[in-house]
């Protein structure tokens, strides 16, 4: 299981330099498999914890990006170089998982502790999940309950916005070319969705 800090290491890690990036593309654009292994590699932790993140289940997401990277080889051709290769296979990955979750039935449950190395951006959430307070084992289960039914009730693209940004921590104009929307979307939506979890959560973030 990917665990919090985990996450946060390769979330934090530098991204590879574009001209290291253009050139692999362009070898694997001439059948060179290696390269192409090369950017998997590059990427498909953060791809594969953006899945995991929106689906919950550690199948579901490792199948989604093995899938996502197969159609991206599969697509390499028409890549022009329009973005960078990152934002074009994340946005196959994205769109390839909003599809699964429309055909799901029943809605993924989200973990607490995936979450929850990204509290420090809501002082509230710090307040009450730090290691230093001492309501935290009195309220943490209920909370996780809580925070699991209000992720559920985000539609789709709002609990994605809020995974991109708030888990895997990219600016909101890297996530306006993954989502192909402009960055005043992007700002509106993550907006509604804190609204609404703060909202679902206002009985325990007082």
């Amino acid at each position: 299981m990917i665990d919090a800090v985990a996450t946060k290491a390769f979330v934090d890690r530098p991204m590879t330099g574009q001209s290291d990036e253009f050139s692999l593309v362009k070898r694997a654009q001439r059948g060179d498999l290696r390269a192409f292994d090369d950017l998997v590699q590059m990427y498909q932790e953060r791809i594969y914890a953006t899945i995991y993140h929106m689906t919950a289940n550690h199948e579901d997401a490792s199948d989604l990006a093995q899938e996502a990277f197969i159609k991206a080889y599969r697509a390499l051709s028409s890549f022009k170089g329009d973005s960078s290769f990152f934002t074009w296979v994340y946005r196959i990955a994205v769109n390839k998982t909003i599809n699964f979750l429309k055909q799901r039935k029943k809605r993924p449950q989200l973990s607490l502790n995936d979450l929850d190395f990204n509290a420090e951006h809501d002082p509230d959430l710090v307040a009450l999940t730090s290691d230093n307070t001492p309501r935290r084992d009195l309220n943490l289960c209920e909370l996780q309950e809580k925070l699991n039914e209000a992720m559920q009730k985000l539609s789709h693209v709002h609990r994605l916005v809020v995974t991109l940004h708030d888990i895997q921590g990219l600016p909101h104009e890297e996530i306006s070319k993954i989502l192909d929307c402009n960055t005043g979307t992007v700002r509106s939506r993550l907006f509604y969705a804190r609204q609404q979890l703060q909202a679902y959560l206002s009985d325990y973030l007082k």
